[in-house]
């Protein structure tokens, strides 16, 4: 097998691929572990470093057999695969996964070749990226590929509706109600608002939001993101001068405020609406 390198390029966080995976091993609470199997540092430091920026651990694995390795021990929500590899192909740990794993597998190839594509799908990969990528656009596709393998599992245990104050969204219904009243959303406005919900409290900025509920090869205008907030603030009674629900962040996203905020003792709304800002100059 021939196998091409590539000289790497000089990093200043991180020079070796144990670096980069002891950057990477440092748990926290809710992160999704990825598994990159990658051999090029070029491609692992920044990449992981990007993830980590993203909410994502990450685990490195530069061959097949550490791959199987490791696939083994951290059991990885996601599995990032390259497929030239020092000791074999991608394909083969696609196999070997697909053996007694429905893991997600997204395929890292710099063959854009049809044929090369349909081979990794036929044994079991979820997605495919051609090098050269983004790390935006890796990001994206993990967080489409773990939204899609959630929707396929169905819900799961502990992931009911989700509540913020009087507003009460089920995902399972596709069904959204506030103070009882059902709300009548767009698929777009229900993905939006489901978005918002589930990161309550802390900011969603316009790129992912983007990305997900459209798709991160969106190339309409980004106009479309502020016409279906618009229109959702209006279906949720809220005042975008004095937002009870969804705070803009300028220049970033949007903020759906958390419930400790909404039940702050506040008589006057537009003071609510102050306390939830990050920063004055954010309004």
């Amino acid at each position: 097998m021939v196998v091409t390198t590539t000289t790497p390029a000089p990093a200043t966080k991180a020079t070796t691929t144990e670096d980069a995976r002891c950057l990477a091993s440092v748990e926290m609470p809710g992160r999704r572990t990825i598994l990159m199997v990658e051999d090029e540092e070029s491609i692992t430091v920044p990449l992981s470093e990007a993830l980590a920026r993203e909410g994502f651990d990450t685990e490195v694995a530069g061959t097949v057999a550490e791959a199987l390795e490791l696939a083994g021990r951290v059991a990885p929500d996601l599995v990032l695969l390259d497929v030239m590899l020092p000791d074999g192909s991608g394909y083969d740990v696609c196999r070997e996964l697909r053996r007694d794993s429905r893991v997600p597998i997204i395929m890292l190839t710099a063959r854009g070749e049809e044929t090369d594509r349909i081979v990794g799908l036929e044994l079991g990969a979820d997605d495919y990226i051609v090098k050269p990528f983004s790390a935006r656009e890796v990001a994206a596709r993990i967080r489409a590929v773990l939204r899609r393998a959630g929707e396929a599992a169905g819900p799961a245990a502990g992931e009911g509706p989700l509540e913020v104050g009087e507003l009460r969204l089920d995902p399972a219904r596709r069904s959204a109600a506030l103070g009882g009243q059902e709300l009548e959303l767009t698929r777009k406005e229900f993905e939006l608002l489901e978005l918002l919900m589930r990161e309550a409290g802390s900011v969603v900025t316009r790129e992912r939001l983007i990305d997900e509920v459209w798709d991160v090869n969106w190339f309409g205008s980004t106009k479309t993101l502020d016409v279906h907030v618009s229109g959702l603030r209006r279906k949720l009674g809220d005042d975008p001068a004095a937002p009870r629900f969804i705070h803009t962040v300028r220049g970033v996203g949007f903020r759906f405020f958390g419930a400790e905020e909404l039940d702050a003792p506040e008589t006057d709304p537009r003071a609510r609406g102050r306390a939830g800002r990050l920063r004055p100059e954010d309004g």
